[in-house]
C-alpha cells in the first residue's frame, strides 16, 4: 500500500503588533547640485621670440692693478674756541600807537543838494559819501540795475533829471553826473 503523506503543516504567521505612532518623520529632500557649466578653455598663443641678433663679443683685456699709494695720515689739530662777542647794544624801539585813520574833511563836509537830486534821496545836506550810498540804495530798491550788464543803470523819471536826460548810465559815469548836483 502506498504510504500516505501527511499533509504539510501550514504555518500561520502572526501579525506583527501594530507599531506606536510617533511624530511624523521629516522628509529630507536632498537636491542635486546644478550641473556645472563647462567653460571653454582659451587657447594660449605663444608669441615667437624675435630672432636673436648676433653681437660681436668684445675681447676683455685684464689690466694689472695699479700699486696702492700710501696715504699720509693727517694730524688732527684741535681748534681753539673763538672768543665770545659782546652783544650789540639794543636800539630803543619807539612804539607807534595805532590811531584810527582820519577821514578827509572835504568828503565829510555836508553838501547842499539840487532839487533834482533832493527828489531822489532827500533835501537834507549830507556828505558826498552818504549821497553815493543813498543813490545806490534807491537804485537797488527800485531794481534799476541792468539785468545783463550790472554796471549799467537804467534811469527812471527821477534819475533822468539827475543824469542829464540820459536813459542808461555807466556806474562810473554816474558819480560824475551826481557831483554836478552838489554845492
Amino acid at each position: 500500500m502506498p504510504v500516505k503523506k501527511k499533509p504539510a503543516k501550514k504555518t500561520v504567521k502572526k501579525k506583527a503588533a501594530p507599531k506606536k505612532k510617533t511624530a511624523a518623520k521629516k522628509k529630507v529632500v536632498k537636491r542635486k547640485a546644478a550641473p556645472k557649466k563647462k567653460v571653454a578653455k582659451k587657447k594660449v598663443v605663444k608669441k615667437k621670440a624675435a630672432p636673436k641678433k648676433k653681437v660681436a663679443k668684445k675681447k676683455v683685456v685684464k689690466r694689472k692693478a695699479a700699486p696702492k699709494k700710501k696715504v699720509a695720515k693727517k694730524k688732527v689739530v684741535k681748534k681753539k674756541a673763538a672768543p665770545k662777542k659782546k652783544a650789540a647794544p639794543r636800539k630803543k624801539v619807539v612804539k607807534k600807537t595805532k590811531t584810527k585813520r582820519k577821514p578827509n574833511a572835504a568828503f565829510m563836509r555836508p553838501m547842499t543838494l539840487s532839487d533834482a537830486l533832493g527828489a531822489v534821496i532827500g533835501y537834507k545836506a549830507i556828505p558826498r559819501t552818504e549821497v553815493t550810498k543813498k543813490i545806490w540804495k534807491y537804485i537797488k530798491k527800485n531794481d534799476l540795475q541792468d539785468k545783463v550788464n550790472r554796471r549799467m543803470i537804467n534811469a527812471d523819471d527821477k534819475l533822468k533829471k539827475v543824469f542829464g536826460g540820459k536813459k542808461k548810465v555807466n556806474m562810473f559815469e554816474m558819480t560824475k553826473l551826481v557831483s554836478k548836483h552838489m554845492k
